[in-house]
């Protein structure tokens, strides 16, 4: 066990430089053949120190090993409850530390940190493990995270995906689930999904984003952290932010920053709104129809 641990550390600590994907001792073809078998791995042990091993390939450029290997093999032994506390640990200091720094070039790190630190937080609603200042934590960098997001890019053909504010919105819903968080955890998750709903320039979302950013927001609206005047004010924000016309000359001159702020959140609103006539719950529908409503009817 100690041996094990040693190799947990190492693995969460190792510099750039000595992180290898794929793992010492591995191949594309090994982990190709490891996730054709189902994730079956011979011994706990060997499971858990190939899960570490792993976590640099959370930021390869290669799509197979970073998404369809290092990412779904993490998420199919935490999900099945295959890992051990001390690998669950190292896992989520790794991708909060990776969330903290700054973003890597090519832009693979932080998006895959962000989605598989949300299984992280999964298990934590599901069979709460984490203390109040780790979970604390988890929302405080995951907001920073998401609010902070400037790289929009999507899906490309040959890089797969960098879906920043999908994967960090993943990581707000799982937080939004969560009954052990605070009013004060609601509004800090509230304001960074706030701030991409129409990110700052002429970005037109397309992949999406509108529909993952709406998926946390729904859930803190289930929730009692957030009161009918909460979400008047922060939709009445959002509302407020769309830049108007100009009405310099006929007709309006439209900029494509304002065609692309109420793009962007006429779609967020609209699947808000379709979700929680779906909902069936009264009590939501009680906390937040009445603002939506009028949030739809102001943006026009």
């Amino acid at each position: 066990m100690r041996r094990l641990v040693m190799c947990l550390l190492f693995a969460v600590c190792a510099t750039p430089a000595l992180a290898q994907c794929p793992p010492a001792g591995q191949s594309i073809a090994s982990l190709q053949a490891l996730k054709t078998a189902k994730w079956q791995v011979p011994s706990d042990d060997a499971r858990n120190a190939l899960a570490t091993s792993l976590l640099p390939c959370l930021a390869d450029p290669n799509p197979l090993l970073r998404d369809e290997i290092a990412f779904e093999a993490l998420q199919f032994w935490m999900r099945n409850y295959q890992l051990q506390p001390a690998t669950i640990s190292a896992i989520r200091e790794r991708t909060v530390a990776d969330l903290a720094a700054a973003p890597d070039p090519q832009g693979f790190r932080q998006p895959f940190a962000a989605l598989t630190l949300a299984e992280v937080a999964r298990i934590d609603r599901l069979k709460p493990f984490l203390t109040v200042a780790e979970r604390d934590e988890i929302v405080q960098r995951g907001a920073a995270y998401l609010q902070n997001v400037r790289d929009y890019r999507g899906f490309d053909a040959r890089d797969g995906w960098r879906h920043g504010v999908a994967h960090g919105a993943d990581l707000m819903m799982q937080l939004a689930l969560n009954p052990l968080l605070t009013r004060t955890h609601a509004q800090l998750m509230l304001a960074a999904i706030g701030a991409q709903v129409m990110p700052p320039g002429e970005q037109f979302y397309r992949y999406g984003e509108g529909e993952r950013l709406m998926a946390p927001v729904f859930y803190l609206a289930r929730s009692t952290w957030l009161t009918p005047a909460d979400w008047d004010k922060w939709l009445f924000a959002l509302v407020a932010k769309v830049p108007k016309a100009q009405p310099l000359a006929p007709p309006l001159v439209q900029t494509q920053a304002a065609l692309a702020a109420r793009h962007n959140l006429t779609a967020f609103l609209q699947a808000l709104y379709v979700s929680v006539r779906e909902s069936n719950v009264p009590k939501m529908e009680e906390t937040l129809l009445p603002a939506l409503k009028k949030a739809i009817k102001d943006l026009g």
